[in-house]
């Protein structure tokens, strides 16, 4: 039998460019959605496995992978490199909602729409966590149900603690101790790379799953998307693509590197999470394109990378800017200069605790408006702007959350190259 013989039936699938297929199925899936309509939502299951198999490597993947993260730093330089991620991932946030009002400010999505008028306005009921109880809850009260409940932020602070347990035990001058620690370290290690291969896995599938994701998202989104909100879309997008040249593109040309080549090395987590609209669910993609195209150490990213996925939300930052004020223009209260400084605050401390799920966005927006007087009730006309917004979400959504994996990346980028974790081989011109 002739080695061409040998070859399997999907042989031609599993060695053609990941990415191509990936591109192939969201351009057909788009095409699909539109063509058909409400006649292909059939094929909603192919595109939810997807989803689930992303969440099922999640909860390993952020655990195994911040455990061996932390683990792997030196607790003096673990310190250092906490403190640098978190306040760029603070700094950018702020940045990105003032892009985002800038661009509210511009265009005035929701002018003309007067909803003051609304009355019965149904809005959609969503749960409003209070600051205090979304901080409390960053730490667990129990970490195995944290795991097991798919509690991003609580299970990302056990695992960093276990981590640095972990890291104290490998210097202990006590020898069983120390053996101890280098034990638990493997055990994660191996666990960790268990996932990444899991990771390769799944992402077969994902031309697959996601042109029966886009299908659905634009039999059901498509047209709405073109209508009295098209404004609200297309200033959030403009605003999007304005961060990342102008903030990450700044900040990466600053230290030597180039945004296109970066942009390049990102184009799958990115496309990956403009897709799933998930910055948890894209985590593996994300670490895979750190680690082998821009060449980041594993003792980085793995720390840095599932952090961002949590507290990292510029792109959703840019969102809550600019749906705030297409609510006040729409119910005739043009927000304030005020409002819109408190707005600022209130998004980046309320990304902290937004987990980085699909339409997590909305959530913060309910805390947003609330902190600048107009709280969304049912009946009311902020209640309807606010249906409004959430009946195109699923369009904005997916520019934000691929907004906040190419943060999470750059500030990692950024972080392992002040420390010297670069591959720069990775950088050279070919």
């Amino acid at each position: 039998m002739s080695a061409q013989e040998k070859k399997g039936v999907m042989d031609w699938y599993f060695k053609s460019n990941l990415l191509v297929r990936i591109l192939i199925g969201l351009v057909l899936g788009a095409i699909a959605g539109i063509i058909f309509g409400s006649s292909i939502l059939w094929i909603a299951p192919f595109g939810d496995l997807f989803v689930r198999l992303l969440k099922m490597i999640v909860m390993p993947v952020i655990f195994a992978t911040l455990v061996v993260g932390a683990a792997s730093i030196s607790p003096a330089r673990l310190g250092k490199v906490g403190i640098k991620i978190v306040l760029f991932y603070l700094l950018t946030s702020a940045f990105a909602v003032a892009i985002g009002l800038i661009f509210g400010n511009l265009f005035h999505p929701g002018t003309g729409l007067d909803l003051a008028s609304v009355a019965n306005a149904s809005g959609r009921e969503l749960v409003k966590p209070s600051l205090t109880s979304t901080l409390l809850n960053i730490v667990p009260t129990n970490p195995f149900s944290a795991i097991a409940g798919g509690d991003v932020l609580p299970t990302i602070f056990f695992a960093i603690i276990f981590g640095i347990g972990i890291s104290y035990l490998k210097i202990s001058e006590n020898d069983r101790i120390k053996q101890a620690g280098d034990v638990l370290f493997r055990v994660f290690d191996g666990a960790a790379e268990v996932m990444y291969m899991v990771v390769r896995w799944v992402l077969q599938y994902a031309p697959v799953g996601v042109f029966a994701l886009i299908a659905v998202v634009f039999a059901k989104q498509g047209a709405a998307a073109v209508g009295p909100l098209g404004k609200v879309t297309l200033a959030v997008y403009i605003a999007l693509i304005v961060h990342v040249f102008l903030v990450y593109g700044g900040l990466l040309t600053a230290n030597k590197l180039n945004l296109f080549h970066f942009l390049s090395g990102a184009k799958e987590a990115m496309l990956t999470a403009f897709v799933t609209r998930s910055s948890s669910g894209t985590l593996p993609v994300t670490m895979k394109c750190s680690e082998e195209n821009h060449g980041v150490d594993r003792n980085i990213y793995s720390f840095t990378l599932p952090l961002g996925a949590t507290i990292n939300m510029d792109g959703t930052a840019i969102y809550q800017g600019v749906c705030a004020l297409f609510i006040g223009f729409a119910i005739g209260l043009p927000l304030n200069f005020t409002q819109q400084i408190t707005i600022i605050i209130t998004a980046v401390l309320a990304s902290i605790g937004t987990a980085g799920v699909p339409g997590a966005g909305a959530i913060m927006l309910l805390m947003v408006m609330d902190s600048v007087g107009l709280p969304i009730t049912e009946g009311s006309p902020v209640a309807a702007a606010y249906a409004m917004i959430l009946g195109i979400d699923a369009i904005l959504d997916m520019g934000r959350t691929c907004i906040n994996v190419t943060g999470d990346m750059t500030g990692t980028l950024l972080i392992a190259k002040s420390e010297k974790q670069v591959d720069m081989s990775k950088w050279q011109k070919k």
